[in-house]
């Protein structure tokens, strides 16, 4: 079977870890520096603070921005659950977006129809590392007097106009978990972007106290100051990160040779068959993250998944809509958001990562055009 994903180790983690191991476990040390240091300085980030998981950077944002009971958050339906958790655990009223016609990432021009005098922060999720229109949203959000939250959790070394993704909102949270380009098992990083944010947001970050203040020198003691909670990764966990983070460049390339080459040898034979290949917007430059085929309907996809598993292949569809799962349902009537739903039905993720061989990969792109000729294609 030819996985859809494996994690890959550049040969320096178990090193970094004995000396981690060595100097100090507890998170806040030497590596947890050093990674921060690393993504400020390559990426132009004002303020970037290393956390257990996106999801914490973006439950982070959340107390950040003073998010309470009553406010309204757009985030898109499309996405994984942390991104519209986050700020229901702050008691906001999540609206959901739907996604564009041609991408799983949301819809801009239909956001202002959104927004409401309750409105105060829009979330972004840049799907597979592919950038949304950010001039566009950011334009929006100034005129309503909106935060922006990019989750950038897949999107490490993306850029939208040259501008690095996660440094373009008010506040940008990554991923590090084991399924990203970038990983440390599980780990994520919050970039604060906006210079009013950054000494409160690192207050949250230390559980509520001014400890990083203390260590620095800049005051006597520290204490209790805010509310926060426990956000930290160990330094065992910063030292396998900033292994990775050291040839970022070199996993970012791997990536991107074998997506091209997808591309290359699907485009010309998928048409056919009502299959699509990824669009990405010429102001985008992505990473390599997933290479994904979007199918003609449901039941295509259904079959092309299980068509690949005979032949030895992993293959995934990908978020169901988040507007209408069973939690939103208790207290919502669903709403037609009919994008989003149709990359649940049709997306089918195939097997990417950086140790993936050209031979499995001419093998995965084989079972793909021996399964499509005799698969179901969408009526008319």
């Amino acid at each position: 079977m030819i996985a859809f994903n494996k994690p890959h180790l550049t040969g320096k983690e178990l090193e970094y870890i004995e000396q981690a191991l060595h100097t100090q476990t507890s998170g806040n040390g030497p590596f947890t520096k050093k990674c921060q240091d690393f993504l400020s300085q390559k990426y132009g980030f004002k303020k970037t603070l290393l956390t257990t998981s996106c999801t914490d950077a973006l439950e982070i944002s959340a107390i950040l921005l003073d998010i309470r009971p009553g406010d309204e958050v757009i985030v898109p339906s499309y996405t994984f659950v942390s991104t519209a958790n986050a700020f229901v655990l702050r008691g906001a009223k999540i609206v959901f977006a739907d996604s564009s016609e041609n991408h799983p990432n949301l819809d801009v021009p239909l956001l202002d129809s959104l927004i409401t005098p309750r409105t105060k922060a829009i979330v972004v999720v840049h799907y597979a590392s592919v950038a949304v229109d950010m001039d566009e949203i950011m334009s929006l959000a100034a005129k309503h007097n909106l935060y922006v939250i990019e989750d950038a959790a897949q999107a490490i070394n993306s850029y939208y106009k040259k501008k690095p993704l996660g440094g373009i909102g008010h506040l940008g949270c990554f991923s590090f978990h084991d399924t990203k380009n970038i990983i440390c098992g599980e780990g994520g990083a919050l970039v604060v972007n906006d210079e009013s944010l950054i000494a409160r947001a690192e207050i949250i970050w230390e559980k509520g106290t001014n400890r990083s203040a203390f260590i620095r020198g800049e005051v006597d003691k520290y204490g209790w100051v805010d509310i926060g909670s426990s956000f930290l990764p160990s330094e065992v966990t910063a030292a396998f990160l900033y292994a990775q983070l050291e040839d970022v460049d070199n996993i970012h390339q791997t990536r991107l040779r074998a997506w091209n080459y997808y591309q290359e040898q699907f485009s010309e034979f998928l048409p056919a068959y009502g299959v699509t290949l990824p669009f990405v917007p010429s102001f985008a430059e992505h990473n390599g993250h997933i290479f994904y085929l979007l199918c003609a309907d449901l039941e295509q996809r259904i079959h092309l998944i299980a068509a690949l598993k005979k032949a030895g292949v992993q293959a995934f569809f990908h978020y169901p809509p988040l507007h209408l799962s069973r939690y939103h349902l208790q207290t919502h009537k669903p709403k037609p958001l009919p994008n989003a739903i149709k990359f649940f039905e049709q997306v089918t993720r195939l097997p990417l990562y950086v140790d993936l061989s050209r031979v499995d990969q001419d093998h995965v792109i084989a079972a793909v055009r021996s399964a499509l000729p005799d698969l179901p294609i969408k009526k008319s």
